[in-house]
């Protein structure tokens, strides 16, 4: 499945720090239904009951762990299309530097904007965060399914390709489709 595995389970608040981690949870909480119901999420990440995340292209799965017993929670967000992701990696190398602030952990404002201008949506907003869990409760996303969405903040924040691969275009991805359009190796000249 090609997904990367995290295991931040250390206790951190879901503050977010960096502006992406911001719109992140603004999403996270467009999608919940109650307050009492992201209080109790928030306090279930910070306790350590988010197992190791599985993000792959369009969905994270992990297992959470509380009084109740064992819940394994899937989160599906809407990967890019053929067009969409040409155009993120068109957006991306059109200016100098891009590259480099992903690779070092930053993902550009004006990036994001570009895209969005460009047809594609990077961030997602609270009904594009859909959630399946094994639990029996009937509000969606459940407690179990909003303590990953808020866990998955701090991943997303350490490093953006994690919201990239969430969308469908992870590191190795769009670093070959970068590669591949750059005129060395189109025109196969090269030194």
């Amino acid at each position: 499945r090609g997904g990367v595995d995290t295991g931040l389970s250390d206790g951190r608040t879901t503050r977010a720090d960096q502006w992406w981690g911001k719109a992140w949870v603004r999403a996270v909480e467009e999608s919940a239904y109650a307050e009492a119901d992201l209080v109790a999420g928030r306090s279930l990440a910070r306790s350590g009951g988010v197992g190791a995340i599985e993000v792959g292209p369009g969905s994270a799965v992990t297992v959470v762990e509380d009084r109740g017993g064992r819940w394994r929670v899937e989160v599906a967000v809407p990967v890019l299309d053929d067009a969409g992701a040409d155009a993120l990696v068109e957006t991306v190398a059109a200016q100098s530097g891009r590259v480099t602030s992903l690779l070092a952990g930053d993902l550009p404002h004006e990036l994001v904007e570009h895209a969005e201008e460009a047809g594609v949506e990077l961030l997602p907003y609270g009904g594009e965060l859909e959630t399946t869990c094994s639990c029996e409760g009937w509000v969606d996303p459940c407690v179990h399914a909003l303590a990953v969405l808020h866990q998955l903040t701090w991943l997303l924040e350490a490093d953006p390709f994690v919201l990239l691969h969430l969308r469908g275009a992870g590191r190795e991805d769009l670093l070959a489709r970068l590669h591949a359009r750059t005129p060395a190796a189109a025109g196969g000249g090269g030194v």
